[in-house]
């Protein structure tokens, strides 16, 4: 036994950072699945592929669903599915060096390897004061989230039920899950000042980045912010205004949409809600189904993007999008340095840049190709559903549903890339190999 172990720990130390936390995440998967799949979990029979999709959703922190979470599921099948969005938001070796600091435990230089791995960090410098920020920012928004959203919840199902009901929708929306109790998500709130104002104060602070809310928490002078923190303050103050603005624009007059509101107010309040969601979060306040096309391919580019890096949303994130504008801007100009507000971006960075979009574009083509092989769905709900599962979002034009189970594995096998991909990316990446020969340089036409 003793001699089987230690083959064990020598296989899994041999093993990359990435890997072995992709390992712990398929673990966390399955044993979610298999709480869910206990008689107590469930007032409605459901099979293995219903657990496995749930418990995958929700440690992705995707929100694509395949049961009623509010009626399919127990008190303690949600319960279980909201202790998933934690973890896999909150990020494993994050919650376990959270756990070790209580119990006053070294967490040790391969802990710290894993752990600057799954932040997706270059350095395992100011680990512990990251994950410190962490700890404060989690537990104040999602206490002070619930907390606000008692005073509409608690109302309308009673005192501990309108609790249950804003701990999980908190939890849900710090963690940009877009998981919901009701069966039409928050529709019936669309119009709520409290749902509109503490929903998407919660999941655009959890999907801007731990490492933005250090730099403002600990540096108060924007010339005191890293580089990533005003590209990521950039980006998202452009793409925010961006979504919203064009969201209210195309669905105007749909009279399945905003179309069904006499008050320019509430179609302001529901484009709001709804363009901001639409990176990460996955919440819906009108019927995603009714969109117009144009507002449906909107939105794919929207959910590819995703949200920030070391954050609980997904996407290949907003900095790569503004690196590569800023690339691309730098071509045309014939310049040969990438630089952004006083300081240069490395050669280095804008390969990864070029090797996530390029590895995200392929994923994302292969996985709607094979659901239009294998299902006779509208090639745009297909897209949609895809980029919605790589995205982690959880926005659906109604595909989730009429899955087959090749489907299902499929939307879970991108969920799971979309949540843990960057990181086995982020470790090829990082291998750097000295070339013993030079070759000379050779002419190739592009574009």
């Amino acid at each position: 036994m003793k001699v089987l172990l230690r083959r064990a720990a020598s296989v899994v130390s041999g093993m990359p950072p990435p890997l072995i936390l992709s390992i712990l995440y398929a673990v966390l998967i399955v044993l979610g699945a298999a709480l869910l799949m206990l008689p107590f979990s469930h007032t409605v029979p459901i099979s293995w592929s219903d657990a496995i999709f749930t418990s995958t959703s929700a440690v992705t922190v995707t929100g694509l669903v395949v049961l009623d979470t509010g009626a399919d599921l127990t008190w303690f099948g949600q319960f279980v599915v909201a202790f998933l969005i934690q973890m896999g938001g909150l990020g494993l070796m994050t919650f376990a060096v959270l756990i070790l600091g209580a119990l006053g435990l070294p967490v040790g230089i391969t802990g710290k390897l894993y752990l600057r791995e799954d932040l997706n960090q270059s350095s395992v410098h100011q680990l512990s004061k990251l994950v410190l920020t962490i700890l404060k920012v989690v537990v104040f928004c999602e206490v002070a989230g619930a907390m606000l959203l008692t005073l509409t919840f608690v109302p309308h199902y009673g005192f501990w039920q309108g609790i249950w009901e804003a701990l999980f929708h908190s939890i849900s929306a710090f963690n940009n899950a877009g998981f919901s109790t009701f069966p039409n998500g928050l529709v019936p709130y669309a119009t709520d000042p409290v749902v509109n104002v503490i929903i998407p104060a919660l999941f655009i602070i959890g999907g801007i980045g731990y490492v933005v809310l250090h730099d403002i928490f600990t540096q108060k002078s924007w010339r005191a912010w890293s580089l990533h923190t005003k590209i990521m303050l950039l980006g998202t103050g452009f793409l925010i205004p961006w979504s919203v603005g064009m969201f209210a624009v195309l669905e105007w007059s749909n009279p399945d949409t905003l179309g069904q509101f006499d008050s320019i107010f509430a179609r302001l309040t529901v484009s709001w809600f709804q363009g901001v969601t639409t990176r990460t979060a996955g919440f819906n306040t009108t019927d995603i189904g009714a969109l117009h096309d144009s507002t449906s391919m909107m939105f794919i580019s929207l959910m590819l993007i995703g949200g920030g890096p070391t954050s609980t949303a997904g996407g290949i994130k907003v900095t790569t999008f503004v690196v590569m504008i800023i690339a691309t801007v730098a071509f045309f100009r014939r310049q040969q340095q990438l630089h952004a507000f006083g300081r240069s971006i490395a050669p280095d960075q804008v390969m990864k840049v070029m090797a996530l979009t390029a590895i995200s574009v392929i994923l994302v083509f292969v996985a709607v190709f094979l659901l239009t092989a294998s299902h006779d769905g509208h090639f745009l709900d297909i897209s949609f559903e895809v980029a919605s599962a790589f995205g982690t979002v959880g926005l659906s034009r109604g595909l989730t549903a009429e899955l087959s189970e090749f489907g299902r594995a499929v939307i879970v096998f991108v969920m799971f890339l979309g949540r843990v991909g960057p990181l086995t990316l982020g470790f090829f990446l990082a291998t750097h190999s000295a070339p013993r020969v030079r070759y000379p340089e050779g002419k190739i036409y592009l574009g």
